[in-house]
């Protein structure tokens, strides 16, 4: 065994005994990891508090060789995720951040990019930003870091691109855009507004300084929350659990 130290994201905790946790943490230095926090739910100990869902925190733990649990020795807050006035929709988004790291990751993987990306997203919704926007600005740049980004302008068929005009074919089934010939004969496909992708991209870019000021209007925020959930749906396998509540991002 070797000790390690990080920072890290708590994504999950599940009570393993009386005094302990089963802890799953995102680490900027290894990735996705699970450890096992002995006396993690008593209120003093080497833990401090510091495993609340959402904490960034600075972790000490022990790494396996096996595929058993990595041990958890030591956390110390640095930052507590705080729920922004009495919307709860940043803390729907929050937990939304959360299931994503957890899902869409694979343990020991790092993506540092990724891990600053959740910690300024989380910063931004406890600060009370607007939550639509970077909601969907984080789902946009994890597909992209990860290689999951669905093809938004060129057809995911015969590579040829697609004129962004009037209604475009999306199949989410076979990785983004269409263009008419290869539309033929695909199975779930929507039709999704020009403007919607090209809202996508500009979201989706990693060095664009400017997304901020991106206003999202009202008629693009159920076509473009819909396009989303269904991606991500069939992404998953399933439908993430947080998705039920992101119908209540309208800011």
């Amino acid at each position: 065994m070797s000790v390690e130290q990080a920072t890290a994201l708590v994504l999950k905790t599940v009570d393993f005994s009386e005094t302990s946790l089963v802890v799953t943490l995102f680490t900027r230095e290894f990735g996705k990891i699970q450890g096992l926090a002995k006396g993690g739910r008593r209120l003093k100990g080497p833990f401090d508090s510091a495993l609340d869902l959402l904490a960034l925190c600075r972790i000490v733990f022990l790494r396996k060789s096996s595929e058993a649990l990595d041990l958890l020795t030591e956390a110390k807050l640095q930052r507590r995720f705080r729920l922004a006035g009495r919307d709860l929709s940043s803390l729907y988004a929050g937990y939304y951040v959360a299931e994503l790291l957890n899902e869409l990751t694979d343990q020991y993987d790092p993506h540092p990019g990724l891990f600053d990306l959740a910690e300024r997203t989380l910063a931004a919704l406890s600060a009370g930003e607007p939550v639509l926007l970077h909601t969907v600005r984080f789902e946009l740049c994890m597909l992209q870091i990860l290689g999951h980004l669905p093809s938004l302008s060129t057809c995911v068929e015969c590579g040829s691109e697609v004129a962004l005009r009037g209604r475009v074919a999306f199949a989410q089934a076979h990785g983004g855009v269409l263009c008419s010939r290869c539309r033929e004969g695909k199975r779930e496909v929507a039709s999704v507004s020009a403007g919607t992708l090209l809202l996508m991209q500009d979201l989706a870019r990693l060095e664009n300084r400017s997304w901020r000021r991106i206003d999202i209007s009202a008629q693009s925020r159920g076509e473009l929350r819909g396009v989303l959930n269904r991606y991500l749906t069939h992404l998953l396998g399933r439908k993430p659990r947080m998705h039920q509540y992101l119908g209540l991002l309208t800011t």
